[in-house]
C-alpha cells in the first residue's frame, strides 16, 4: 500500500496521512448536519411534507456520498482531497429548485444525476478544457462570490437576524429572542476560532453552540449519542422516479447550474489543494482527468442515494497543512465518514440556530474571490456585479448566473471585444434569454 500511494516519493507515512485524514474530516464534518437541515427545509415552517426530504435519510446519504467520493478520489486519483455534498449547491437545490420553482425534490435529484452523468462524459473527453476556457474568469469568480452572499443570506434568515419586513422587504429581527441570541453567539465563537486558525473551526463552533443551547434550555438534550444508521429508503433511488421530467427548458437551466457550479468549484479546489501540497508539475495538475471523474462519479452516486451534488472540498487544505500528501489521506477521511453514520441521534440538537453560524461563515469564505475581479474594466465588472448581487436579491442562484451571462456578450460587444467571446457564451446567452421569456417567474 505504501508503494501504491507513493509514500517514499512524497515523503510521508501512515501516521502523518492518518492525522491528515482525521483533520480533513473534522474540518468538513459540519456538512453531516447542515446538509440534512438544508435539504429537509427544516427552517421553513408550514410546508407540506411532500416538499421536505427525510432528514435521517439525507444524513445517511450525505455520509455515504462523502465516504464513497473521498474513497474514489483517494484510490483512483490519489489526491488528498475529500468530497461531500457541496455548500451552495445544496442551497440552490432546496431553496431555489424545490421551494421557489416548486419542482419536486425527486425531480431535482434527477437533475443532479443528469448533471453528474454529463460531468462524467466531459471528464472522459477533452471537452472540459474547451468549457473551462469558454467561461470568462470574472464570471467564474462572480458565481462563487454570489453563492457566498446567498448562503450567508439564508443563514441570517434561519437565525432570524434578518426577517421579512412588509415596508422594506427585509429588516433586522428581534435580537433579544433566545434562538437568535444563540445564533449570534455561535457566529462570534466561530469567527474567533477561524481568526485563530483553529482546524475544524466551523465544526467546533457548531458543537460549542449546541452545548450552549442545551445549557440554557434552547436546545433539547439528545436521547443518545450513538444509534443505528437512519434508513435510506425515503430517498434511495428517488432520482429515477421522475426522470422523464428533466427534459424541459426549466430543468435544463437547473441542470446547467448544477453542472456549471460543480465543474468550476471542483477545478478550483483541485488546483488550490494540489498547489498547497506541492503536487503541481509545470503548472499542470497530474491525473486531472481522474480527479474530475472521481468528483462526477460521486455526484451520480450521491443523487441515487438521495443528496444534492457531491463535490471536492477546499477544507481538504486543512489536511494538507497537517501533512497529507497522498490519496491515503482521503481514504482515512472516507473511513471517518462511514463511522459518522452511527451518530445520527445528534441530529436532534442541530437546530437552525446551530447551523446558521456555519452558513454565515462559509458564505464569508466564498466571497474572497471578489478581490480577483477586474473592477476597473466596466465591461466585465457589470456582468460580474449583476451575477453577484442578483443571487441574494432574487433568492435564486440560477437567476444570478443567467443575468450575468446575458449581460456579458452585450457589454463585451459594445466595448469592441467581440473576438474574446467564445461561441459557447452565445449559446448560453440564447438559453438564458429563452429561460426568462418562457419560464422565469
Amino acid at each position: 500500500m505504501k508503494k501504491y500511494f507513493r509514500f517514499d516519493e512524497l515523503g510521508t507515512n501512515y501516521r502523518r496521512e492518518t492525522i491528515a485524514g482525521l483533520t480533513t474530516f473534522l474540518s468538513m464534518a459540519y456538512i453531516l448536519f447542515v446538509n440534512p437541515a438544508m435539504l429537509s427545509l427544516s427552517s421553513v415552517p408550514d410546508l407540506p411534507d411532500s416538499m421536505r426530504m427525510d432528514q435521517g435519510a439525507v444524513f445517511t446519504a450525505t455520509a455515504l456520498a462523502a465516504a464513497l467520493g473521498s474513497l474514489i478520489m483517494g484510490v483512483i486519483a490519489k489526491y488528498p482531497i475529500a468530497l461531500a455534498p457541496g455548500m451552495g449547491l445544496n442551497a440552490f437545490f432546496a431553496y431555489n429548485v424545490v421551494l421557489t420553482m416548486g419542482i419536486p425534490w425527486q425531480t431535482a435529484l434527477s437533475g443532479v444525476m443528469v448533471s453528474g452523468l454529463i460531468f462524467i462524459l466531459l471528464s472522459l473527453s477533452g471537452i472540459r478544457e474547451t468549457i473551462i476556457n469558454a467561461i470568462p474568469a470574472e464570471l467564474k469568480l462572480a458565481v462563487g462570490a454570489g453563492i457566498g452572499l446567498f448562503i450567508t443570506f439564508v443563514g441570517l434568515q434561519n437565525a432570524n437576524i434578518i426577517v421579512d419586513n412588509p415596508d422594506l422587504l427585509v429588516g433586522l429581527g428581534d435580537l433579544t429572542n433566545g434562538s437568535t441570541l444563540l445564533a449570534i453567539f455561535g457566529v462570534i465563537i466561530t469567527v474567533i476560532l477561524m481568526v485563530l486558525r483553529v482546524n475544524a473551526g466551523i465544526f467546533i463552533g457548531m458543537v460549542i453552540t449546541a452545548i450552549a443551547g442545551m445549557v440554557v434550555g434552547l436546545v433539547d438534550l439528545p436521547t443518545s449519542v450513538v444509534g443505528p444508521a437512519p434508513s435510506l429508503a425515503p430517498t434511495f433511488g428517488a432520482a429515477f422516479e421522475n426522470f422523464g421530467e428533466v427534459f424541459t427548458l426549466q430543468m435544463l437551466v437547473v441542470i446547467l447550474t448544477f453542472l456549471f457550479v460543480d465543474f468550476f468549484d471542483t477545478a478550483g479546489t483541485l488546483v488550490a489543494v494540489a498547489t498547497q501540497a506541492g503536487l503541481m508539475k509545470d503548472n499542470k495538475l497530474p491525473r486531472a482527468g481522474r480527479a474530475l471523474l472521481a468528483d462526477s462519479t460521486a455526484t451520480v452516486a450521491g443523487a441515487v442515494l438521495g443528496t444534492s451534488t457531491t463535490t471536492s472540498y477546499v477544507e481538504s487544505t486543512a489536511g494538507v497543512a497537517a501533512g497529507g500528501r497522498s490519496g491515503f489521506t482521503s481514504v482515512v477521511t472516507a473511513f471517518f465518514f462511514l463511522i459518522a453514520i452511527f451518530f445520527s441521534p445528534l441530529l436532534s440538537v442541530v437546530t437552525s440556530a446551530v447551523t446558521a453560524p456555519a452558513l454565515i461563515i462559509v458564505g464569508a469564505l466564498m466571497v474572497a474571490s471578489l478581490g480577483k475581479i477586474k473592477w476597473d474594466q466596466f465591461e466585465v465588472a457589470v456582468p460580474a456585479f449583476l451575477t453577484i448581487i442578483m443571487m441574494p436579491l432574487t433568492y435564486s442562484i440560477s437567476t444570478g448566473i443567467a443575468i450575468g451571462f446575458i449581460f456579458y456578450p452585450i457589454t463585451m460587444i459594445c466595448k469592441g471585444r467581440r473576438k474574446e467571446i467564445h461561441p459557447i457564451m452565445y449559446g448560453l446567452f440564447v438559453i438564458f434569454v429563452l429561460y426568462f421569456i418562457f419560464l422565469a417567474e
